[in-house]
């Protein structure tokens, strides 16, 4: 168990690098799907199955197949490379964001405490579906019921976008 635990690790950020290296955007999309159910091995590992399904039907699956539809639809092609030109300022910009959220990452895992498995207090049930239910319904309810109404305000807005007007041509 302990060696899958750090299989799947490795290959989570070995993945999660490759979508920030990899020159081609399509590449790119593949390692963030590889790295997606690679997050859903670890919610396995953790006992949380529902949220390993969910994970992969909602992000591996449509969210990639919208980043795809997006980079095709783009077109970037090899005749339209052309080098983007980022000044010192941008890069120098880029690395103090980043060193400041390296910073907050360990100002964060500082107070951290590593859990140990406790056989009489260990919950089998703890990541179903219907403990996620009572806790959802329970302690989140309005929350909740907000994002779905959030929800239904974009279909409703995405479905005005899209809607074709009289007399208007698409190409």
């Amino acid at each position: 168990m302990e060696s899958l635990f750090f299989f799947l690790a490795s290959l989570t950020l070995l993945c999660a690098l490759m979508v920030v290296i990899s020159k081609n955007p399509v590449h790119s999309v593949i390692f963030l799907i590889i790295t997606f159910f690679t997050i859903s091995g670890h919610y396995i590992l953790l006992n949380a199955q529902f949220l390993a399904a969910v994970n992969i039907i909602v992000y591996a699956g449509a969210i990639m197949v919208l980043f795809l539809f997006v980079i095709m639809f783009l077109n970037q092609g090899k005749d339209s490379s052309a080098e983007v030109k980022t000044s010192t300022l941008s890069k120098i910009a880029g690395a103090v964001a980043g060193g400041l959220l390296f910073v907050v990452m360990i100002a964060a895992l500082k107070d951290a405490t590593v859990a140990t498995y406790d056989p009489e207090s260990f919950n089998s049930q703890i990541g179903m579906v219907e403990n996620l239910g009572m806790v959802l319904f329970r302690d989140y309810l309005l929350p909740f019921e907000l994002a779905s109404v959030l929800f239904l305000t974009a279909m409703v807005g995405a479905v005005m976008l899209g809607k074709k007007e009289t007399g208007e041509t698409h190409f």
